[in-house]
């Protein structure tokens, strides 16, 4: 458990730092606008998307709540895998097995 809590604490910081610098740094609308004039921006969105659903659905199948399964999923499409590492994260304090985690409690 301990590693999958390291990762997740270095994926949150990773995300954390590029978008704080994404903000700092960029322009959303006119960046977004390049990327989107781009087939390979386009398809890296696509890629990033059908990930967050996969995602998304491992923690709606996890989760005994609809609501929080929906709520981490509403952030899940907002803040990306920043929301993923956070889920991760938490789930390493809350359980105490992997396949617990993995699975969750009602399985």
């Amino acid at each position: 458990m301990k590693r999958i809590r390291v990762v997740a604490f270095i994926g949150m910081i990773a995300m954390l730092a590029v978008i704080v610098n994404g903000f700092v740094n960029g322009d959303f609308f006119e960046d977004g606008r390049i990327l989107m004039a781009n087939p390979w921006g386009v398809t890296s969105l696509v890629d990033l998307y059908v990930g967050f659903v996969l995602f998304s659905m491992w923690i709606l199948y996890r989760e005994t709540s609809l609501r929080n399964g929906m709520l981490w999923t509403f952030f899940m499409m907002v803040f990306g895998f920043l929301t993923a590492s956070v889920y991760l994260f938490y789930l390493s304090f809350k359980e105490d097995e992997v396949t617990t985690l993995l699975l969750g409690r009602h399985r």
